[in-house]
């Protein structure tokens, strides 16, 4: 809540997703505290499968079912009395940077989005980068559908790492410090370094590029050379069509999360806010 909060005011209100299995507690609750310092309410969601949301099979990851679930976190805001329901907007760090590309595409509630450090997906362009050739993409998609196959048999839902630095069984192996360093990221009790190996389909399907050319909502891209898929990142804004903006900066993807780009990150999401949320 706005530090000058009162319970008869009515505020603008910003929905606010992480990274890849990600839960409220971390790089979202981070912004989420930084846009209630700006005068906004502000929400950090679990999605569906994660933290303390509901949904059975653990970890899975549905970029659709995030879409509709910042829809219903939208519904939820625009009923709250202290709400101003036109003004309400999204923030996605990472993944959810996609996905608000996702929810903007189909919900025009959506006042603006902003996107930080974003996994800007394009599964004809990316996944053959990342996983190894269309060998390894194809691998993937087939353990995928034997683990599916074996939930709905058994309710057996198998799972690997999300996130480590060299295990090769990991569905995201590189440099994972945030992750792995247990003061930042790897200590939130919260959350678990788990992917279910069902998501390999619906994951392998991420294509928040596809969406990008439906959005007139206005956007803003903080991005930097040192993000996930920079390439990716300027592609997305060309192709937004409403009015748009691109804060290119330095630093690294994961400084983006709970480091030095955030205080950066927020003012240049505040100041976007500020415009079309006003």
């Amino acid at each position: 809540m706005p530090a000058n909060y009162r319970a008869d005011g009515r505020y603008p209100a910003i929905v606010v997703g992480g990274s890849l299995t990600a839960v409220k507690e971390m790089m979202g609750g981070i912004y989420a505290a930084e846009m209630a310092k700006r005068g906004y309410i502000a929400l950090s969601i679990d999605y569906r499968h994660y933290g303390e949301s509901g949904g059975r099979a653990r970890q899975y990851e549905d970029p659709e079912a995030k879409a509709e679930d910042h829809a219903a976190s939208v519904t939820f805001l625009a009923s709250r009395s202290d709400v101003r329901p036109e003004s309400i907007g999204l923030l996605g760090i990472c993944t959810s940077g996609g996905t608000v590309l996702y929810a903007a595409a189909r919900d025009d509630r959506i006042a603006a989005i902003a996107s930080v450090a974003s996994h800007l997906a394009e599964p004809a362009v990316t996944n053959p980068l990342l996983y190894g050739g269309p060998e390894g993409v194809e691998q993937r998609r087939a353990a995928g559908r034997t683990a599916r196959a074996e939930y709905e048999r058994t309710g057996q839902n198998r799972m690997i790492p999300a996130y480590h630095n060299s295990d090769p069984s990991a569905s995201h192996v590189g440099p994972m410090e945030y992750y792995m360093d247990e003061t930042r990221g790897g200590g939130v009790i919260e959350w678990t370094n788990a992917f279910a190996v069902m998501s390999w389909e619906p994951w392998l399907a991420f294509d928040p590029i596809r969406e990008t050319g439906r959005i007139t909502t206005p956007a803003l891209i903080v991005h930097s050379d040192g993000c996930a898929l920079p390439d990716q990142a300027r592609k997305a804004y060309d192709l937004l069509q409403g009015p748009k903006t691109l804060h290119w900066t330095d630093g690294n993807h994961f400084d983006f999360y709970d480091g030095g780009k955030v205080p950066e990150a927020a003012h240049a999401v505040a100041q976007h806010f500020g415009k079309y949320l006003a």
